[in-house]
C-alpha cells in the first residue's frame, strides 16, 4: 500500500515539511503583479480587468517549518514587510546528514529561485494565494 498526500493548501505544505527525515528551510518569494514595461493598450486594458500583467519578486525569506504555526501566521509576518502582495512561490531545502542547510546554501537557493521567478520558470515551485490555496499558474 503506498501512502499519498494531496496537498492543497499551505498549511499542507507545512505538514509535508515537518514529516520529512532531513531538516527544512523553507524558501519564499512573494510577488506583486504589474504591467510590464513596453505594454500594449490591449494589455493594460486586460491587467486593468484582472487578467495578465506579470508576477515581481518583492521580498524573500527563508523558515524553518517550526517557526510557522499555519499559512494565517505567514501572512501576518508578510503584512511587516511586504503589505500588498498576490502570490507566494514556496519550496523546501532539505539539509543532510540530520544538519540543517547552510546560511551560504539557503542564501543560494534563495536568490536561484528569487531569479527562476523573475524568468518565469516556476514549474519548480509550488504558489499560494493570499488566503493559502495552492495555484496552478501559467504563461500565457
Amino acid at each position: 500500500m503506498t501512502d499519498t498526500f494531496t496537498l492543497d493548501t499551505f498549511d499542507d505544505f507545512l505538514v509535508m515539511a515537518r514529516q520529512q527525515s532531513e531538516p527544512q528551510r523553507l524558501l519564499f518569494v512573494f510577488t506583486q503583479r504589474e504591467l510590464p514595461d513596453g505594454s500594449t493598450a490591449a494589455m493594460k486594458r486586460q491587467y486593468e480587468a484582472g487578467h495578465g500583467g506579470h508576477l515581481a519578486p518583492v521580498v524573500c525569506v527563508d523558515k524553518a517549518p517550526e517557526e510557522l504555526q499555519d499559512f494565517a501566521a505567514l501572512a501576518r509576518e508578510s503584512q511587516e514587510t511586504v503589505p500588498a502582495w498576490d502570490v507566494v512561490f514556496a519550496a523546501a531545502l532539505p539539509g543532510l546528514a540530520g544538519q540543517w542547510p547552510t546560511e551560504d546554501a539557503t542564501n543560494k537557493a534563495l536568490e536561484n529561485m528569487v531569479e527562476q521567478v523573475r524568468q518565469g520558470s516556476i514549474s519548480g515551485y509550488l504558489t499560494f494565494n493570499q488566503l493559502g490555496e495552492t495555484l496552478v499558474l501559467d504563461g500565457g
